[in-house]
């Protein structure tokens, strides 16, 4: 054995992969990994979530051990010589029998279920498996479960059955490494490190599968954090005491990235000071602080820009200080929305706890890397510069901006909705998610905006989040009671009956529901301050983009700022061509201009310049924006989150729900400038031509219609659209927000939708019914690909088990498309010194491409540029990205 390098003596967990012979004992991550899993469970909030999974209280000291015992054996798989041999030369190995190499958690299959029997033999045996199995009430079943879901911490659960037969070679001697001993050395090192653990009697383990599914997110947590090396640097000597020190650096990085937060204080309560703004909490606020706090979800409805987020925040404030929540998840639907909110919650979390005090909130964002103010950039081997250069400390309490994977685990973080979803999916890590989360007050916004997929997700996270003693907050301006009751079942399996139209009609609005003995308890929030009469003038004609652009640039000229939402891009760009070749030559001073080019808005911009629209579009059409008239063009990106104040809307024909949002853009803010001809708040809304929407059964138009449209249900969209014919015609005004909800009702109630499609005939009543279908179809797929929390990791292991679901849920979780990189950064269009080294483009853009293939660029000019991807052809220019053929 002279010959052999002193490494390949010792069982090793971590190795630099620069210099393979520097590395980390098996035994010290192990005990750094048990440590944290400790330190974690000593935090209250995470003791209490996971205690609430299994029906418990609290988790005595004695569980606590046991548990850590198995969060501590989460790597014992790496005692095997496949895993071991992985850093060997091979003048290490020229000495023995070529061995395969192997990982150290599916490779553990053939070892669990037996079927390598001489293997499994020693391996229980030498665990003391016959002791661990007293530790539960349900004759060792329990521990099997804790075993599999420590042992699944790479993210996937592991599959017992028919996944992996390794070869049984990996577990037989070579040299000093003998596994058996080792694991033998490995449980005399737990029984000193956990030694209340191995007491005989105890409080039995938790047998819920709830709580083995969160035990397996703490446990993941665990080990990112004590894989560390900032942390816990590696150690290649033998110490039989290392646990101290495990412990004392497990203590330090639960603190250093902000999960220890016992100690922190928040400043005294003062409404002005937490939001920078004179005045008082207003009706909505008001009532959101006077529910009681223990209430584990809160249903706000109140009209746009009425203070919802205050409310929220306020809510937040008061959860904090009363110890049941440590932070704040903040979800919004869009990229631009959780952007444009991030800078708002910087300056609240900054009014709310005093110096020294202060997380810095992250932006939940992917790719976007913000902590507080402060902006970072990926380098390689997982490494993240930050533009501020802070110190080991700051950097350290950034942790979790660095990784979309560990968003969830900071403090506070504003980001988008599916971000909270992929807590309750099928993808990599979920558990760890789902962990970090459910000890923050979870906040979502714009609920309304879900449909029938996003819905039954959002409706499984609720479930999950609250079932460990989380809390919720839901938000919408528009909210029906279809949408709104369903939330509340979420909490209440029985739920209530649908109420009739009439009833729906008469529950008050502003106002905000909590659920109760019977269902739901909607609790009257008064009126806010924000009140308008909107009229509705109805425009036939949704093809003809020169109409509407005529519309706009003659409101433009007498000063008004026009805001025009069309429900696709395709339009947009029509829409804003057509403005152009009217207004280019006799008013050029109307146009949304960025950086000195005319454009538009919507999401088919590269992340940076998206950014800078956002911003240039709050400038136009903010609170103190400029003198003159203007006109801005595009998508629903326009619709949510931007703090913009229009004098004139033009928007496409949708949904009540979405249009009533739209609305909320319309006279925003009480002001003195606006022209003449728009001292009124006016809405036109855009219809296609015909006595109703039945061609559209057939063919879709403008994102409207059945088939692959943005909003399919032509019932909803009928029944809006005769609302919108009546009052144009009738020339009655739309009271907002006293109309909202006879509004949202008389467009999306069943009972109304009933009594409209009885009366259009066959084909209408088969399209309800095919929607019907989509929607129950939709739900199925959904729940299909959600983790199963009532299986249990060992006796239901083939229910439990992740399918091969990430790439499908990320697409229709709205990550679709392939993300290009270009070999050179190219200049953007709208600055020549910001560059774009990325675009995300949709997926039937481009269909047919191999996957890899990289972007050619083969022209550029002063406003863009043209590239390849294989046989697709590609503009990107000031106004976004185009397929050339398809401009």
């Amino acid at each position: 054995m002279a010959d052999i390098a002193p490494y390949t003596t010792k069982f090793w967990a971590k190795a630099d992969k620069q210099n393979p012979t520097h590395i980390h004992l098996l035994e010290h991550h192990l005990a750094d990994v048990g440590a944290c899993f400790e330190a974690l469970l000593s935090l209250p909030t995470m003791r209490q979530r996971l205690a609430q999974t299994g029906n418990r209280g609290d988790l005595d000291d004695t569980v606590v051990q046991r548990l850590a015992v198995f969060a501590t054996l989460h790597d014992i798989g790496k005692i095997n010589i496949g895993f071991q041999t992985k850093i060997w030369t091979s003048h290490d190995l020229a000495n023995h029998p070529k061995r395969l190499r192997a990982g150290h958690t599916l490779d553990l299959a053939p070892v669990l279920n037996g079927t390598d029997h001489e293997t499994c033999s020693w391996f229980f045996s030498s665990l003391g498996w016959e002791k661990m199995k007293a530790w539960d009430s349900n004759h060792g079943t329990t521990v099997s479960d804790m075993l599999i879901a420590t042992l699944s911490h790479h993210g996937i659960p592991i599959q017992l059955i028919g996944k992996r037969h390794s070869n049984p070679l990996i577990w037989h001697p070579i040299g000093d490494l003998v596994p058996r001993k080792y694991l033998e050395h490995v449980v005399w090192l737990l029984h000193r490190w956990f030694p209340k653990a191995f007491c005989d009697g105890g409080t039995p383990l938790p047998s819920t599968p709830a709580f083995q599914h969160m035990f397996l997110g703490i446990c993941t947590l665990a080990d990112w954090l004590g894989s560390d090396e900032t942390f816990f640097p590696y150690v290649s000597k033998p110490d039989n005491d290392y646990i101290a020190k495990a412990r004392i650096n497990a203590e330090k990085a639960v603190k250093a990235i902000g999960l220890d937060v016992t100690h922190q204080i928040t400043s005294a309560y003062d409404f002005e000071r937490l939001f920078s703004i004179q005045g008082s909490p207003n009706s909505i606020q008001q009532k959101a602080m006077k529910v009681p706090l223990g209430k584990e979800l809160v249903i706000i409805e109140s009209e746009t820009g009425s203070g919802k987020t205050e409310a929220a925040l306020l809510r937040f404030s008061l959860m904090y200080e009363a110890g049941l929540v440590d932070g704040m998840y903040f979800a919004l639907p869009t990229r631009a929305a959780a952007s444009q909110l991030h800078q708002r919650i910087c300056d609240f979390s900054r009014n709310l706890f005093p110096e020294g005090n202060q997380p810095s909130p992250v932006l939940a964002v992917p790719g976007y890397l913000r902590a507080g103010n402060a902006k970072g950039h990926h380098l390689p081997n997982y490494q993240v510069w930050w533009e501020d250069e802070p110190d080991d400390a700051t950097a350290k309490q950034r942790w979790a901006a660095e990784s979309a994977k560990q968003f969830l685990a900071a403090q506070i973080a504003v980001g988008t909705v599916d971000q909270a979803m992929l807590a309750v999916l099928q993808v990599k890590h979920s558990h760890m998610r789902a962990a970090c989360l459910a000890r923050n007050l979870l906040v979502v916004d714009e609920v309304h905006a879900s449909d029938s997929y996003m819905r039954v997700i959002l409706k499984a996270l609720l479930d999950a989040h609250m079932n460990a003693g989380g809390y919720a907050i839901l938000m919408s301006a528009t909210l029906g009671a279809v949408a709104r009751q369903s939330w509340i079942s979420a909490l209440n399996s029985q739920g209530n009956s649908l109420s009739s139209l009439d009833d729906a009609i008469q529950v008050p609005y502003p106002a905000i529901s909590v659920p109760s003995a019977r269902g739901e308890n909607v609790l009257a929030a008064g009126r806010n301050t924000i009140e308008k009469d909107v009229q509705i003038k109805a425009i036939q004609g949704m093809m003809e983009v020169s109409q509407v652009a005529q519309y706009a640039f003659n409101a433009a000229q007498q000063g008004a700022k026009v805001l025009i939402i069309r429900n696709t891009i395709a339009f947009a760009r029509r829409t804003q061509l057509a403005i152009e070749e009217i207004a280019q030559f006799t008013h050029p001073n109307i146009f949304f201009v960025c950086h000195g080019m005319r454009t538009l808005h919507h999401g088919r911009f590269a992340a940076g310049d998206r950014q800078l629209l956002d911003r240039t579009v709050e400038v136009t059409l903010g609170k103190n924006r400029p003198d003159g008239g203007r006109v801005v063009v595009g998508t629903q990106t326009l619709e949510q989150s931007l703090d913009i104040d229009a004098d004139l809307l033009i928007t496409d024909l949708c949904p009540m729900d979405v249009l009533l949002q739209r609305i909320g853009r319309l006279h925003r803010h009480s002001r003195s400038d606006r022209p003449i001809s728009c001292q009124a708040p006016i809405c036109m809304v855009v219809l296609p031509r015909g006595a109703d929407l039945s061609p559209l059964l057939t063919k879709g138009l403008n994102g409207l219609g059945p088939y692959d449209c943005v909003y399919q249900d032509l019932c909803i969209l009928e029944a809006t659209r005769r609302l919108i014919m009546d009052f144009s015609e009738s020339k009655s005004p739309w009271r907002i927000p006293a109309m909202n909800r006879q509004l949202v009702e008389e467009a999306t109630h069943p009972q109304a939708l009933e009594v409209m499609t009885n009366s259009l005939g066959p084909e209408w009543l088969s399209h309800a019914n095919e929607i019907k279908g989509v929607k129950i179809a939709d739900g199925l797929t959904a729940s299909n690909v959600l983790v199963k929390r009532d299986k249990s990791f060992y006796q239901d292991n083939q229910k439990v088990l992740f399918g091969d679901f990430e790439a499908e849920v990320r697409t229709r979780m709205g990550n679709e498309g392939f993300e290009v990189a270009f070999a050179s950064p190219v200049a953007s269009p709208f600055s020549r010194t910001d560059t774009i080294s990325c675009l995300t483009i949709p997926a039937h853009m481009m269909r047919g491409a191999a996957v890899g293939e990289e972007p050619i660029v083969n022209h550029t000019t002063t406003s863009g540029f043209e590239f390849n991807i294989g046989h697709h052809r590609f503009q990107y220019d000031r106004l976004g990205l185009a397929k050339v053929d398809q401009q």
